[in-house]
This record gives C-alpha cells, sequence and structure tokens, in this order.
C-alpha cells in the first residue's frame, strides 16, 4: 500500500464539514422517493420505523465509517489497510470506489436531466407544452440531447472536486446547502397554504398502525435509511479522512444524520400538498419530478417561479451528492497514482462520463439493451443499490464491530467505555448486519 501524501487536506472547519457531508447525504432521492415511501408504508407508522432505523443501524455506521477515515487520514481502502494490515479488509474499501465510480455514472444522467428542467423553466420553454409525459419521452428519447447535459453537470462536479478539500468541495457547499435549505423552506411554506394541502399532510404523516405487522414496511424504512444516508459508498469515511482531532464524532454524525432526514421531510411538505391539492397521481421517482409536478406548477399561482426554486432545488442537490460520490475515487487514485488533483479528476470524469453514456442512451439508441425487464441505468441502480452498497455496510459494520477492536474503535470513534459506546457496538455487531442482511436478501429496489 502506498502511503497517504504528506500534503494531505483537511477541512476548514467543523461547519465546512458538516455542510459537505448533509449534502452528500441529501440527494435527488430524498426529495422525490423518502416522502412517497412513508404514504405508502404506513405514513407517520413508518416514519418511527425510519427512525429508529437512522437511529440503530443508521447512525452507528456513519460514526464507524467516519471514526476509520479520520484514524487513517486517508482514502477508503487505505483507511482500512491502515486499521488491520494484516486482513484484506482494504477489499472493502475498493469496493466502495469500485460502486462510487459506476453510481456517478448513472446518478449523472438523472442530474443532467434536472439541469434541463431548470433551463427549461427559466427559459419558459417548459411552459410551451400541456403533455409534460411526452415532453419527458421526447427529451429522454434523443441520443444527444440528455449526453449533453450529462456532460454538464459532470464538468461542474470535475471543477469542484479538483479544486481541493476547502477551496472546492467545501466552498461550494457553503453556498449551496444554505441555499438548498431555504429554498425547500419556501416551497414547504407555500405548498402548506394550498387549500388541500391537508390531504398531502395525510398521506406523509397519518398513522397506518397496521403497517406495524407488515414486513415489508421495515424492509422499506431499513432501505430509506440505509440509502437515503448513503452507506456502503465510504463516503463519509473519505470525508473523516479529512477530519482533525477534536472534533466531536458522535455529534457530528448526529447533525448528519439529523440533517438528511430534516430535509428529506421538508422535501416532502413542499411536494405532497401541492401533488394533492391539484388532485394528481403522487408517484415516486422521476415521474413525480419529471412529469407530475411540471404539470402542477403549469396551473399553480406563481408555479413558474416555484419550478425555477424546485428544479434548481434539485440540480444543487445532486450536485452535493455528486461532490462526495467522486471524492471517493478521487482520493483513492490521487494515492495510489501519485497525479495531481486535477488530472485525477480529469481522467475519472471522463471514464465516468463514457461508462454513464449507455445509461442514458439505453431510452434512445441502445433502448434494445435490457437486462431482464430493465434498461440499462435501471440495471445500474439495481445491482449497485441492491448488491454492491449493501455489501459495503456490512463491512463496515463487521469490521468497525469485530476486526477493529473494542477498544481501539471505541477510543477512535470519541465513545471509550461508556453505555452509548457499549449500544453502538452492538448496534454494530448485530443490529446492522442483521437487518441490512434482511434487507438485502429481500433484494427491495431503491431508487
Amino acid at each position: 500500500m502506498t502511503s497517504s501524501s504528506t500534503t494531505h487536506e483537511h477541512w476548514g472547519s467543523r461547519y465546512g464539514f458538516l455542510l459537505a457531508a448533509i449534502g452528500s447525504a441529501a440527494g435527488l432521492g430524498n426529495i422525490w422517493r423518502f416522502s412517497y415511501v412513508a404514504g405508502e408504508n404506513g405514513g407517520a407508522t413508518f416514519l418511527v420505523i425510519y427512525l429508529l432505523c437512522v437511529i440503530f443501524i443508521g447512525l452507528p455506521i456513519v460514526i464507524a465509517e467516519i471514526a476509520v477515515g479520520r484514524d487513517a487520514q486517508g482514502d477508503a481502502v487505505l483507511a482500512f489497510h491502515h486499521a488491520r494490515p494484516d486482513q484484506p479488509w482494504y477489499l472493502a474499501g475498493g469496493l466502495a470506489v469500485i460502486g462510487c465510480f459506476f453510481i456517478l455514472g448513472f446518478y449523472s444522467v438523472i442530474a443532467g436531466w434536472s439541469l434541463k428542467y431548470f433551463i427549461g423553466a427559466a427559459s419558459g420553454a417548459l411552459w410551451q407544452t400541456q403533455d409534460y409525459q411526452h415532453y419527458f419521452d421526447a427529451f429522454i428519447s434523443q441520443p444527444l440531447a440528455p449526453l449533453a447535459w450529462q456532460l454538464v453537470m459532470m464538468v461542474a462536479t470535475v471543477w469542484v472536486v479538483a479544486g481541493g478539500i476547502q477551496r472546492g468541495i467545501e466552498a461550494a457547499n457553503r453556498v449551496l446547502m444554505p441555499t438548498l435549505g431555504l429554498i425547500v423552506i419556501t416551497l414547504a411554506g407555500y405548498a402548506l397554504t394550498l387549500d388541500g394541502a391537508s390531504k398531502g399532510l395525510s398521506f406523509m404523516f397519518a398513522p397506518d398502525w397496521s403497517a406495524f405487522v407488515r414486513p415489508e414496511v421495515y424492509v422499506a424504512a431499513i432501505g430509506q435509511a440505509f440509502f437515503s444516508l448513503g452507506i456502503g459508498m465510504a463516503i463519509f469515511l473519505t470525508y473523516g479522512g479529512y477530519l482533525t482531532k477534536g472534533h466531536s464524532i458522535p455529534g457530528a454524525a448526529a447533525t448528519i444524520v439529523a440533517g438528511d432526514s430534516l430535509l428529506a421531510i421538508a422535501a416532502g411538505l413542499a411536494i405532497f400538498p401541492a401533488v394533492f391539492s391539484f388532485g394528481l397521481d403522487p408517484a415516486s421517482g422521476p415521474e413525480l419530478a419529471f412529469i407530475t409536478l411540471p404539470g402542477v406548477f403549469a396551473i399553480m399561482p406563481g408555479g413558474q417561479w416555484l419550478a425555477i426554486l424546485f428544479f434548481g432545488l434539485l440540480v444543487g442537490a445532486a450536485l452535493t451528492s455528486m461532490f462526495s460520490i467522486l471524492e471517493v475515487p478521487v482520493a483513492y487514485f490521487v494515492r495510489r497514482t501519485g497525479w495531481s488533483r486535477r488530472r485525477v479528476c480529469l481522467a475519472l470524469g471522463a471514464a465516468i462520463f463514457v461508462v454513464g453514456a449507455p445509461a442514458s442512451l439505453g431510452y434512445s439508441m441502445l433502448e434494445a439493451w435490457k437486462v431482464g425487464p430493465r434498461n440499462i441505468l435501471e440495471s445500474y441502480d439495481y445491482a449497485i443499490s441492491n448488491y454492491l452498497l449493501p455489501l459495503g455496510g456490512i463491512a463496515t459494520a463487521l469490521f468497525t464491530g469485530w476486526a477493529w477492536g473494542k477498544t481501539r474503535a471505541l477510543s477512535e470513534a470519541d465513545l471509550h467505555q461508556s453505555i452509548v459506546g457499549r449500544l453502538w457496538l452492538f448496534c454494530l455487531r448485530f443490529v446492522a448486519p442483521l437487518f441490512i442482511a434482511l434487507a438485502f436478501l429481500s433484494s427491495a429496489p431503491i431508487e
């Protein structure tokens, strides 16, 4: 293993680290998926189960990732090797590097769609149609236009990450995250004033107590907690590698988890009251963002301005996640190759764009290429979300809970021999692996 660089970067402040970490978790899936899944799985009942999953599965693994990364002061592969050089745990870091490479390939496709709609809303082009299903289908079925928007988002991501930790990722998140928070609060406040907004609130929060005995609700909650936070991608581990001693890891992790969940709930409050006010179907995923909501904005008072805010929110959320996803392989290859950060970013950005291009073309030139019922983008998503990421999450939990050693793990996580520390280890050793394995075996699709 090549040692870490002597010019290893660090976050400029705890605030900058927290903004970047929350931004990494608060991506596109938070905006269009969380509230729909909650509504379809018991509303308030789901939220209770989800929060329990966040506390006993998500939070312990986030703490573990940050602790392992901070201890090694290096990338995902180096961190595992540094902690246990006598065992092949570095393979877990390698799995995360590969996973992030392919995740960004298909994530950048949807990010490009978001940018296209943002520009369309701002320029007025989006309001030249009344059939948003046709508008969306006509756009994604073109071979070149979606690739161009995808390329723009990749170029923006490469440009920021090439700037480094403080002057690139941290600086961008200092602008983007407060802006996104202000946008989602504005949208939620407006949506809650609409006639019929109570139906949207009922969809999200009205309890269905029978859901407590439905196994699929637990699987959905585990999946949402796990994948919403981005566990298994080594993002928090990599970001932790730029964190200095003296920052409380449990406090930081709790802030990250809380910020991610609050943003997801706030996005739901911005979306579903509006959808129900106009009697539309609260679909999940791209259909909600690119077909249902444009129709809502088109007939809503002030809707064109709200559309600009909403699609700006999508673009910003996509970027903050893309920065963190790219940083995982960048950190590894900077160390392994000895190349400059800028050179690595350019090479990886080009390679990821090439890998992601088929995911975009799967709606046009490569439409016939399918794996079972799934097109190329859906196949990328399914394989990574249901196999690579759960394996990464289980590996992190088992490594920290068992292989790292109890004393060292507790010390590096700033928990020491406390009741909270012992509960943390118990969750890593037993609770998290068991429930992640159950979600993994169920192969629940995650968007």
